[in-house]
């Protein structure tokens, strides 16, 4: 008989003895930490607090600003072919320097015959005047005449109860003074007529020598305006106009920018304009120069309205579903013209711009009693056309009203 087989016997594992788990300690570190951080903030907060009612109260900031200044668009005041540009984009140019210059030829040829013309109309009112003197000399005539027939009646009507002088011969001295009354009448009305023409007037003033000169006046200007003058001293932009190109009256060739006369735009939400007034300080920083220059202006005015009032395409809030959005009011700021001279800006760029609200005593709005004397933009580059024109009339009317002119070889 087989013997049952068994099963060997499996060793019983041996495992570690457990170690105990000591007690986790408070960390004090870590408490200590934190009420440090707690203290800190707790400091910091109150130093915010401090600096913000006695120092950032006072001031209002924004990024949305930007440089602005005057662009002086140039455009032709007559029609033409332009055959030079004497200005390029960058470059300055000073007040009166021609900037186009346009074919001149019609308007030339146009301004001899309305100086012809006047030269004529001159000769023809001296003419109105010289009659007056033959008119007067007629009516001397004719009054002798007169006398010589009255006489002759008088005469011949004496002798007709004679029989010396027939009744035929009388009948003709009647004829011959009823011609001459006619004839003294017609030559008074003569006189009178021409006198018309001419009293409380000299030949200079006669509106027939008025009105042409006035077209020597129209011609003289389109010509003096083929040549297109800077009509102030700044840089030229947007060039557009290009040799022998023919433009039309008022259409724009070239844009002129003064840099020394700018100013910053800077749109506040109306949230910041409650306590913002005229002649409060500015300081500004340009992302030109970024932080190490600043400027300093004030404030000379707020607009009537928020930009999107002004818009092209104003909003329609009452149309639609509608949500709030908060506006902002352009303010315009006066930089200090010393300061732009030392570092110059450019129309367009962005300002960084802080107002010092703390004097809030002042005015929001422009008061009437800055109202201007003087007109705030103005050119005199336009003044000597009109100069010489003047010039060029009393030398026409000069040379045909009977002054000697030298016969020229």
């Amino acid at each position: 008989m087989n013997s049952p087989v068994t099963a060997p016997e499996v060793p019983t594992p041996v495992t570690a003895p457990e170690v105990p788990t000591p007690v986790a300690a408070p960390n004090r570190k870590r408490r200590t930490l934190m009420l440090l951080v707690t203290a800190v903030l707790i400091l910091l907060l109150i130093a915010y607090g401090i600096w913000w009612a006695l120092f950032a109260r006072h001031f209002e900031s924004t990024d949305d600003a930007y440089v602005a200044g005057n662009v002086v668009q140039i455009t032709s005041q007559v029609a033409g072919t332009v055959i030079a540009i004497n200005a390029d984009d960058t470059e300055l140019v000073q007040a009166g320097k021609p900037l186009v210059q346009l074919d001149a030829t019609d308007a030339r040829v146009a301004l001899d015959q309305a100086s012809a013309q006047l030269a004529q109309t001159v000769r023809e009112v001296r003419t109105l005047f010289v009659n007056n003197g033959t008119l007067n000399a007629n009516v001397t005539a004719r009054n002798t005449d007169l006398d010589r027939a009255r006489a002759d009646l008088a005469r011949r009507t004496e002798l007709i109860g004679s029989g010396a002088v027939s009744k035929e011969e009388l009948e003709h001295a009647r004829n011959a003074l009823q011609s001459a009354e006619s004839a003294l009448s017609a030559t008074r009305e003569q006189l009178a007529s021409n006198r018309v023409l001419t009293e409380h007037t000299s030949v200079a003033q006669h509106p027939n020598v008025l009105r042409a000169a006035a077209q020597v006046q129209v011609a003289h200007l389109a010509m003096v305006r083929a040549s297109l003058p800077a009509p102030i001293t700044g840089y030229v932009a947007k060039r557009s106009v290009q040799v022998g190109q023919r433009i039309a009256a008022g259409a724009p060739l070239m844009s002129l920018v003064p840099l020394s006369n700018l100013w910053v735009d800077a749109n506040f939400k109306e949230v910041q304009i409650a306590h913002m007034r005229i002649d409060q300080p500015v300081t500004l920083r340009s992302d030109l120069y970024g932080s190490d220059v600043s400027y300093h202006g004030k404030v000379v005015g707020l607009a009537a309205g928020t930009g999107a009032a002004f818009a092209l395409l104003p909003t329609q809030n009452a149309s639609g579903n509608w949500i709030k959005v908060v506006q902002r009011i352009p303010v315009r700021i006066l930089l200090d013209p010393s300061e732009l001279a030392a570092h110059p800006l450019r129309v367009g760029v962005s300002m960084q711009v802080k107002v010092d609200i703390a004097a809030d005593g002042g005015t929001s709005l422009t008061s009437n009693r800055a109202a201007r004397t003087a007109p705030a933009y103005a050119t005199a580059a336009f003044e000597a056309a009109d100069k010489d024109a003047a010039a060029l009339i009393a030398r026409i009317i000069d040379e045909n009203s009977g002054a000697a002119v030298k016969p020229t070889h």
